[in-house]
């Protein structure tokens, strides 16, 4: 077994956030998100991290931001951050919101460290905490993948993810229509991390 989500965020903290940074997609998808957004919407960030980028250009940009992390550190440190936006220490398998309580949620690579079973159980979850009209943004590493053991910045951990096809039917299957999805190659500069194809996926529910 792989070490848990918080405690591998717990250990990797701000390098997290250094190693990811010169990805432009995740830039480009909250840039398309913003022309999207009524004014003062409330935004889920799920897996918040470092509050880095996601929360502070939705908070800069005036919206009402929330956002939540397994790790505690990576919360302490988005705190200190974004200190316009909210964040707590919380679970996605165990947290719960009502029904319509999110104009969007995010989640920027979150999902990839829970069971399939559970990565359904999210997404009937986001479907469910979304206004009407109210967007989902996913972005993963798509992969045919089900509890799988790799590595992940030096540290073992435990995978499941979907191919591209699977996640459609998947966000479809809860009741969102898909609006937006591409692929994407990156090669992260951190010669270390190795280069992965990302899939951006966004979703509004009816």
């Amino acid at each position: 077994m792989g070490l848990s989500a918080a405690e591998l965020y717990d250990l990797v903290g701000k390098d997290y956030e250094t190693a990811f940074a010169d990805l432009a997609a995740r830039r480009e998808e909250i840039d398309w998100l913003l022309t999207q957004l009524p004014p003062r919407a409330r935004v889920l960030d799920v897996g918040s991290g470092t509050g880095r980028p996601t929360a502070e250009l939705l908070s800069g940009a005036g919206h009402d931001v929330s956002g939540f992390d397994a790790s505690s550190q990576m919360v302490e440190i988005a705190r200190a951050q974004v200190p316009a936006a909210h964040f707590e220490v919380a679970d996605l398998r165990t947290v719960t919101y009502p029904g319509g309580s999110w104009d969007a949620v995010t989640a920027f690579f979150s999902l990839f460290q829970l069971t399939r079973a559970e990565i359904d159980a999210a997404l009937a979850k986001f479907a469910d905490w979304l206004t009407p009209g109210g967007i989902f943004l996913l972005a993963t590493v798509p992969s045919d993948s089900d509890c799988r053991q790799t590595q992940f910045m030096g540290h073992p951990i435990t995978v499941s993810s979907y191919l591209r096809e699977t996640f459609l039917d998947r966000i479809s299957a809860v009741g969102l229509e898909i609006v937006r999805d591409r692929l994407v190659e990156y090669k992260p500069a951190d010669t270390a991390i190795r280069p992965e194809h990302d899939l951006f996926l966004a979703a509004r529910k009816p």
